[in-house]
């Protein structure tokens, strides 16, 4: 078998079971056009074939070198199906705090900073009383997140992005406060509220480590150096909400 006669055998192998007017149809051939060369009426050439494989479709190459074998062929001929990554849930449902809460739902209080009236410009954190958001029940139970263990954290600066823009709102299980390598958790720094990946470091310590690492190198701290700083792992997030 020459190769023109390679490409013709190709060309009838991308064809599978439909037939010459159908699939001419389908990619816009000229159906006369398409028979003579099936029949051998027309040579399938290299420039010929160079045109086939740009209406149908084909990768460069896939006639003129037909080398690239019949299952190759044929996976480039087949019309890919679209694959969905996302979900439309419903519309949005604006709330106040004077919404009832639906039965699934809880309130989700927000950490913040508070500055000590005799602390000599110290912060210390400490839960909100009047920010908070809605989370439902079944949300928080996927996560393996108890309601009443569940804060919300708003977090500030570039030290996160992309992962995280300024403004961003993470959900922090304060049930889990044992650090699995490179998972994010809020902190608790000296009555500053941070958000990073955490990493155990031998005999005790912590690496924090910030996605924006052009601009916020890594942070160790040793066991001791946590108690005298007062870092206080509060908890694992489990969620985040981000505007773009």
């Amino acid at each position: 078998m020459d190769i023109k006669q390679m490409r013709i055998h190709a060309l009838r192998e991308l064809m599978g079971p439909m037939s010459q007017k159908e699939f001419a149809e389908r990619h816009n051939l000229d159906a006369s056009y398409l028979s003579q060369l099936l029949n051998g009426h027309r040579s399938l050439g290299e420039k010929a074939a160079a045109t086939l494989e740009t209406k149908i479709g084909l990768m460069a190459g896939a006639l003129v070198t037909p080398v690239i074998g019949k299952a190759v062929a044929l996976a480039l001929s087949q019309p890919r199906e679209i694959e969905s990554n996302a979900i439309m849930l419903g519309p949005i449902d604006v709330w106040d705090d004077d919404t009832p809460l639906d039965d699934d739902e809880v309130y989700v209080p927000f950490l913040k900073e508070v500055e000590l009236s005799a602390g000599g410009g110290r912060n210390m954190v400490q839960v909100s009383p009047k920010q908070k958001l809605r989370f439902g029940k079944i949300t928080l139970r996927r996560q393996g997140v108890q309601p009443s263990e569940a804060v919300c954290v708003t977090v500030s600066g570039n030290s996160m992005e992309p992962v995280l823009p300024d403004g961003s709102t993470v959900g922090v299980d304060t049930g889990t406060t044992a650090i699995t390598d490179g998972k994010m958790y809020a902190v608790d720094h000296g009555g500053q509220l941070r958000v990073k990946t955490l990493y155990r470091l031998p005999g005790g310590g912590i690496r924090m480590r910030s996605f924006n690492r052009d601009e916020h190198r890594d942070e160790e701290y040793t066991a001791q150096e946590m108690l005298e700083k007062e870092i206080i792992v509060l908890g694992r997030v489990f969620w985040s909400s981000v505007l773009w």
